[in-house]
């Protein structure tokens, strides 16, 4: 079964809040078997215009994936993130 990615490029401006998201959100992270696999906050931007940091957590498989992102431990943490940051984020399915 292919596993599941969720992609995010952030944009933080309030740097506190996001060491506030990042505590509220790896427990989450943890009880859905979720692995951060990229944590950069200043990747190289070759193409596109979309500055910020870039994170890829995988989880098993897609459906894992979103019931991380529609758990109630995750809407918790993602309402701090949403207060420090503007984000782009994608769930998909791996190869």
């Amino acid at each position: 079964m292919p596993k599941g990615y969720i992609i995010a490029t952030i944009r933080a401006h309030d740097m506190d809040g996001m060491m506030r998201f990042a505590e509220a959100s790896a427990p989450v992270v943890a009880e859905f078997g979720g692995r951060v696999l990229v944590r950069d906050l200043s990747p190289e931007v070759r193409e596109g215009d979309r500055q910020g940091m870039s994170i890829v957590v995988e989880f098993d498989d897609v459906e894992t994936a979103r019931r991380f992102y529609d758990s109630q431990g995750y809407t918790d943490a993602k309402a701090i993130r949403q207060a420090a940051a503007d984000t782009d984020l994608r769930i998909v399915e791996g190869l």
